[in-house]
């Protein structure tokens, strides 16, 4: 599969880039993007989150009424979790949410979104550029020019620390490098936007 490449002003340089099929034209396994989103997600959670049990509750544990013959249901402290002010019933307690995957299952989730991605035509290709100083609003200008809107995720070939400053300030773009890339951040973009070097790491690190 062709894709036009573009300059910094969004205008076509004249040259095509060819993506390798073998990364870029695969088929597509659901199960898998579904997994490594998962644990993306799971692995992101602090599991800190903690509510108090009745050994944890600072309250009266004196018997609020006598055991039989009142015609209610029995009662022995103040701590129940049916009283206002008591613990919670089976609550959330500190716990780690993340498991691993197999590193193969992981490699196929992401040619799986990057697949997708081609597939549906949401790849934008740019000619290699840099950024002297951070300036949002110029790398702002850059997306209208290349008429992306939306989420969108930029992959450069190596870590370009303006790039990354002027891009986060905009609401729904992320950059990242080619080897950061995972398969949340692809499925999450609405338009993937690669640069020709990172096209190149891509499938240089998905080779193998």
């Amino acid at each position: 599969m062709e894709f036009k490449v573009l300059n910094k002003q969004g205008a076509e340089t004249g040259r095509t880039v060819k993506l390798n099929d073998t990364i870029f034209g695969i088929t597509p396994n659901d199960h898998a993007i579904y997994l490594d989103v998962k644990q993306y997600l799971a692995n992101q959670r602090q599991g800190t989150h903690k509510t108090k049990d009745r050994t944890e509750i600072h309250r009266s544990t004196r018997k609020l009424f006598r055991q039989k013959g009142t015609g209610g249901a029995r009662h022995g402290s103040l701590k129940s979790g049916i009283y206002v002010g008591g613990a919670r019933i089976h609550g959330p307690k500190p716990r780690d949410y993340s498991f691993k995957l197999n590193k193969k299952l992981k490699r196929l989730a992401r040619l799986s979104a990057l697949t997708y991605k081609a597939q549906n035509m949401s790849i934008v290709v740019v000619e290699d550029f840099e950024m002297s100083t951070p300036k949002t609003s110029e790398f702002a200008g850059f997306l209208k020019a290349i008429n992306v809107t939306g989420r969108s995720l930029f992959v450069t070939a190596d870590l370009q620390k303006n790039l990354v400053l002027s891009g986060r300030n905009i609401q729904g773009n992320t950059v990242l490098r080619a080897s950061d890339i995972n398969t949340y951040e692809v499925m999450k973009a609405h338009k993937l936007i690669l640069t020709e070097k990172s096209i190149a790491k891509i499938e240089e690190a998905h080779s193998k």
